[in-house]
C-alpha cells in the first residue's frame, strides 16, 4: 500500500479550528444578519435597453450623484441591456431613474419595464426558501442512514450544516446581498458536500471489510488518503469553474458564484475533519455495519 497520510493526527486542533470559526459565523448572524436583496425585502425592479454596450461603473456613478446611491445595477443578458434594482415601490420610479439618467449621459436608452416586488411576495419567497433548504437536510439524514448508518448520518448532516452555516456567515460579515441566485447557491453546495462525503463514507465501509484489523482512526487514514486524489481533482475542477464565473459572469452572478467558491473549499474540508471525526466521537464500529443475523431454526430429529 502507498504511503498513508494520516489526516486524523491532527483531528483535535481541526476540531478546534471549527468550532471557532463556525461560533464566528453564528455571530456574525446573530450581529449583523443576512443583507437580503430586493428579492426578498421588496423594491422596483427597472430593465433599460441602451443602444451601445452600458457602461455599468458609470450608470452607477450617475445614479449615486443623483441621490439614487441604492440602487443595484446588473448586467442583463446583452451587453446593452441593464436592470436597476432599488427599494421603494413609486409607480414613477422608473421614469424619475429614466430623466436621472438622460440628464447625466447623452447614451441613448429606453425603458423596457418596471416592475414591482411586494415585501410580502419577498416574505414569502425567504420562508419557501428556507423550508426547502430543511427539507433537504432531512431527506439527506433519512438517505444516508438508510444507505449507511445512523452513525454516518450525523456525520453528513453535521458538515452540511457546517458548510451552510459558514457560507451564511461570510455574507453576513461582508453584508453581501443575499438573493435567490445565493440561495440556489446553498442548495447546490448542500448537493456538491453531500457528494464528497459520501465517496469517504462509502470506502470506509469497504474498508471494514478488507481491513479486518484496522482501527477506525486507521481505517479513516487509509480511506482518505485513498479518496484524495479523487477529492482535489473534483475541488480544483469545480474551483476552476466557479472562479471563472467569478470573473467573467458579471455582477448579477457574483453572489452566486463566490457563495459556491466558499462551500466548495469548506465542503472539501468537512467531508475529512468534520464528517469522519464524528464516525470516532460516537465510536463507529465494524459490528456497526453488519447486519443482524436472524436465528436459524433448529433442526429437531426424531
Amino acid at each position: 500500500m502507498n504511503r498513508v497520510i494520516n489526516f486524523m493526527g491532527i483531528r483535535h486542533v481541526a476540531a478546534v479550528v471549527t468550532l471557532l470559526l463556525t461560533l464566528a459565523a453564528v455571530g456574525s448572524l446573530a450581529v449583523k444578519g443576512l443583507n437580503f436583496g430586493l428579492d426578498f425585502t421588496g423594491g422596483t425592479l427597472i430593465e433599460l435597453g441602451y443602444e451601445r454596450p452600458a457602461d455599468l461603473q458609470s450608470i452607477r456613478g450617475q445614479l449615486q450623484r443623483s441621490g439614487y446611491g441604492d440602487a443595484v445595477v446588473q448586467s442583463f443578458g446583452a451587453t446593452t441591456d441593464v436592470l436597476v434594482r432599488m427599494p421603494g415601490d413609486d409607480p414613477e420610479l422608473g421614469n424619475r431613474v429614466a430623466q436621472a439618467l438622460e440628464k447625466a449621459s447623452s447614451d441613448a436608452f429606453v425603458v423596457k419595464r418596471v416592475e414591482f416586488v411586494g415585501p410580502a411576495v419577498g416574505e414569502e419567497l425567504r420562508d419557501q426558501g428556507g423550508i426547502a433548504m430543511l427539507l433537504a437536510l432531512a431527506g439527506i439524514l433519512v438517505y444516508v442512514a438508510f444507505r449507511f448508518q445512523w452513525k454516518f448520518s450525523l456525520g453528513a448532516i453535521l458538515s452540511l450544516v457546517h458548510d451552510v452555516i459558514m457560507v451564511l456567515g461570510v455574507f453576513a460579515l461582508f453584508q453581501i446581498p443575499f438573493d435567490l441566485t445565493t440561495l440556489a447557491a446553498v442548495l447546490a453546495i448542500i448537493g456538491y458536500s453531500l457528494n464528497d462525503t459520501i465517496v469517504v463514507f462509502d470506502r470506509i465501509r469497504e474498508n471494514f471489510r478488507l481491513l479486518r484489523k484496522a482501527e477506525l482512526i486507521e481505517n479513516i487514514n487509509i480511506s482518505t488518503t485513498q479518496t484524495l486524489l479523487r477529492t482535489l481533482a473534483t475541488s480544483i475542477s469545480t474551483l476552476l469553474a466557479v472562479v471563472a464565473l467569478m470573473v467573467f459572469g458579471g455582477e448579477s452572478l457574483w453572489g452566486f458564484s463566490f457563495a459556491l467558491c466558499i462551500g466548495v473549499l469548506c465542503g472539501t474540508y468537512s467531508s475529512v475533519y468534520i464528517a469522519s471525526i464524528l464516525l470516532i466521537w460516537v465510536k463507529l464500529t465494524r459490528e456497526d455495519l453488519i447486519p443482524p443475523v436472524e436465528a436459524e431454526a433448529v433442526d429437531e430429529r426424531p
